[in-house]
């Protein structure tokens, strides 16, 4: 039945890696079905017959579509089915498509679509390096253009020694997460997570990766080879060369002029009469001129902005290659939050808030590994007029998210324990101005704000970026702190975060087809050298160490341990008892089952009274000890004592006092405060107490 099944085998880092195809999705433009392990990832690219009209750009989509059955769970919620991707669906689309966008022909407008279903999921196997890898294949195979194969790894750092592909414990226990995607020539594409690794174990983990990637891609270009369809043609994007020539040479020294600048504002603004008078001039001579002139002015500026860099090594503002900037770094900017920091860097500013809560308040997550909550989140909001732009607010796009997350798991490494530090911690960073690196402005600062809250980090955190711009006989030149135009014109944004002593985040976006070692060593050093200079001149000069408390409208927060046996005294039947203390402290309360119990109140004296209270239901008498108590009632034969909240026992008649007692009524009284010796509990679980030996 499946004339065209094909099936191809190979070992990768130790477990087997088999790719399918020819059974399923035969009418994508090219597809295979790729298991690691056991886990399963259906692969499929497609790409439209034409072009739609007027797009300038590759439209490129890239889905990674997780699906709640691939680890045997029911999806939540009332519908009962995958809705909109998660954080880590989108991510990982993201990490995707950044290795390989570059690597198509420049001028394809044909739409493309890269599907990515995770269809069955092994905890040791990475779905989205079998994802990377199976959309590689898929490409390869198909007819579409495209310039690949990559190939990708995940590594480790366990016990100092680097791991290709860790198993689930291993990556419990990892001092590195680190993504690599790779040509059997270049890197493409780097994505990290890091806990203070040393820039040298981080390129040796980079390049350890890239070695195994060659290996993967011989097996690659093996299928290739065999089953692989030639490549259609298509109606190129390219800008007619005589058009874009002649204007060119008409308006170069204008927008020379106006790209010489370092305010965003005013360079916008100059070039916008020279965009009309170009549309004037020529829009009969060229008749697609309306539809081709934003691509047009884009690659007018970017022919003399590359060439500013390159030859007279000339940037926009004026700055040196190795220049960050000016810079500027602020706390307590706003009144009431319980922290923030404003971080500028030229144009570029944001504004990050730190909110504290209980740990009830982390985010509870609905995937397909092990993780079922978080308690640190970054949310990161570019709104329009950040960049001069007058549109409406929406909800965050792949970018936003991506940010933020880029952002989080730069502080992750620094942050305290639950132990140290009992709250769950929201950050949100407000892009308020935007020319270029606000994600790593929004890293430093996080750093502000958290300090600014009270949250004993253990180290602060800064962020920088590294421009680089080739030439076609291999030469290059990298450049610290890109701005906007840098980034856009450029061949790469190497974003690296990280303390003094090492890095916790790397995130490379890329334009061409790779790096080579000495690029990757070079980007590494010059952020190192950045990341070291915003510290100490910016950061911990506004605020030289985290504050020794949270602010006062934080909530106060106090652990407490007790016997789990004893958590059902403290919850009560139906709830009744923690509900009491919660209407009578007004504080809030969170039970774990080991018995660890967090109490947050607004303020300390509240949290102290809700403690006090659950302090009395679990205590426990120690034989011999003694304790202040109140006298309850009375009978014959002795006097009840209540020593401590709820706790009660009897002082026998003989215990009362150091004489022949003849009635109780002659020694105590209800309601009369005496101290009493706890004497132990007998058979039939009466306390006993006495007074006579508590003197």
């Amino acid at each position: 039945m499946f004339e065209n099944y094909k099936k191809y085998e190979y070992t990768y880092a130790g477990r087997p890696l088999k790719i399918e195809v020819g059974k399923v999705a035969g009418l994508a433009n090219g597809s295979c079905m790729i298991s690691y392990g056991e886990t399963t990832i259906l692969a499929c690219a497609t790409a439209s017959a034409a072009p739609r009209e007027g797009i300038d750009f590759l439209p490129l989509s890239v889905d990674y579509d997780e699906k709640m059955y691939a680890v045997g769970k029911i999806p939540g919620g009332y519908l009962k089915r995958e809705g909109k991707p998660s954080e880590k669906a989108v991510l990982t689309s993201r990490v995707i498509d950044r290795p390989v966008r570059p690597l198509f022909p420049k001028d394809l407008r044909n739409d493309v679509a890269l599907s990515l279903t995770v269809m069955s999921v092994d905890p040791d196997c990475s779905p989205e390096i079998t994802a990377m890898i199976g959309a590689s294949v898929a490409l390869s195979i198909s007819d579409i253009p495209w310039n690949g194969p990559i190939g990708g790894a995940f590594m480790g750092l366990v016990d100092g020694e680097i791991i290709v592909n860790p198993t689930a414990a291993e990556r419990a226990k990892s001092d590195l997460e680190l993504t690599v995607a790779a040509s059997m020539e270049k890197v493409v594409m780097i994505e990290a997570g890091a806990k203070e690794v040393s820039d040298d174990v981080m390129f040796d983990a980079i390049m350890k990766a890239h070695e195994v990637i060659k290996d993967l891609l011989g097996f690659i270009n093996g299928i290739i080879a065999e089953i692989g369809k030639p490549k259609f043609s298509y109606a190129s994007g390219e800008l007619d060369h005589e058009m874009f020539d002649e204007i060119f040479a008409y308006c170069e020294e204008a927008v020379m002029v106006a790209l010489d600048t370092d305010d965003k504002t005013v360079r916008d603004a100059r070039l916008q009469p020279i965009t009309e008078d170009i549309m004037e001039k020529f829009g009969e001579k060229y008749p697609d001129l309306s539809v081709q002139l934003p691509e047009l002015m884009y690659k007018i500026q970017k022919k003399i902005v590359r060439r500013w860099l390159i030859n007279d090594k000339k940037r926009v503002d004026g700055r040196r290659m190795d220049e960050i900037r000016p810079l500027a770094a602020e706390v307590d900017i706003l009144p009431r939050v319980h922290g923030s920091g404003l971080f500028t860097r030229g144009q570029t500013q944001v504004l990050t808030i730190a909110t504290l809560g209980t740990l009830s308040d982390a985010q509870k997550l609905d995937g397909l590994d092990d993780e079922v909550s978080k308690r640190y989140m970054h949310h990161y909001n570019m709104p329009g007029y950040s960049t001069g732009e007058a549109k409406a607010l929406r909800s965050p796009g792949r970018r936003e998210i991506g940010h933020g997350a880029l952002a989080e798991r730069s502080l992750v490494p620094v942050l305290p324990s639950e132990e140290e530090f009992p709250y769950a911690i929201r950050l949100v960073s407000e892009v308020v101005s935007s020319n270029g690196s606000t994600s790593q402005a929004s890293v430093c600062g996080s750093t502000l704000a958290l300090m600014a809250a009270g949250v004993p980090i253990k180290a602060p955190v800064a962020g920088i970026s590294c421009g680089l711009i080739t030439e076609e006989d291999g030469s290059w030149t990298t450049m610290i702190d890109i701005q906007g135009l840098e980034d856009f014109y450029g061949d790469m944004d190497f974003k690296v975060a990280g303390t003094h002593k090492g890095i916790t985040s790397i995130q490379m976006d890329l334009k061409i087809d790779g790096l080579t070692p000495e690029i990757i060593r070079a980007a590494l050093e010059t952020t190192h050298k950045g990341r070291d200079y915003i510290i100490d001149e910016y950061i911990l000069k506004a605020i030289p160490a985290p504050r020794a408390d949270v602010s006062d409208y934080a909530p106060k927060m106090i652990t407490m341990h007790i016997d789990p046996d004893k958590i059902r005294e403290v919850i009560g039947s139906g709830g009744k008892v923690i509900q009491k203390i919660v209407a009578d402290t007004g504080a809030k309360i969170d039970i774990e089952d080991d018995g660890t119990i967090f109490i947050a109140a607004v303020d300390r004296a509240s949290a102290d009274m809700a403690k006090a209270i659950i302090d009395a239901i679990v205590f426990e008498p120690v034989v011999g000890e003694t304790y202040d108590g109140v006298v309850t009632r009375i009978i014959p034969i002795g006097a009840f004592v209540e020593y401590a909240p709820g706790k009660e026992g009897m002082v026998h008649i003989s215990k009362l006092a150091p004489t022949r007692t003849e009635k109780c009524e002659d020694v105590v009284s209800v309601g009369q405060q005496v101290r009493v010796k706890f004497l132990g509990t007998d058979e039939k679980g009466r306390q006993n107490l006495s007074m006579k030996d508590a003197n």
